[in-house]
């Protein structure tokens, strides 16, 4: 299961909002069922996105339940506008040449 969520963020605020998100996944990580993430920011400053795998949605739903990450991200809320979106892998592609 993969989560991809998108933070929209006023360019002053990008750096607090990648440190919030830092502090939540380093809690996150220790979860069961976490698999990896990845913290994207955008270079006019107005985005961040993270990337989250999870092994299911029940791993991720049991997370949610840990009220150690909730003051990082209730507070990235009071910075940033989100947009939460949960996908299916359907595919992964590797370079040409490399078994997939």
């Amino acid at each position: 299961m993969t989560l991809i969520n998108v933070f929209t963020v006023d360019v002053e605020n990008q750096r607090r909002l990648v440190e919030l998100l830092i502090e939540a996944t380093e809690v996150v990580r220790r979860a069961p069922g976490f698999v990896s993430a990845s913290l994207h920011r955008s270079t006019d400053g107005t985005k961040v996105t993270m990337y989250a795998q999870w092994r299911s949605i029940n791993d991720y739903q049991a997370m949610r339940q840990d009220p150690v990450p909730l003051p990082f991200l209730q507070e990235a809320l009071t910075i940033a506008k989100f947009e939460p979106g949960v996908y299916e892998v359907v595919r992964t592609f590797t370079p040409a040449g490399e078994p997939d």
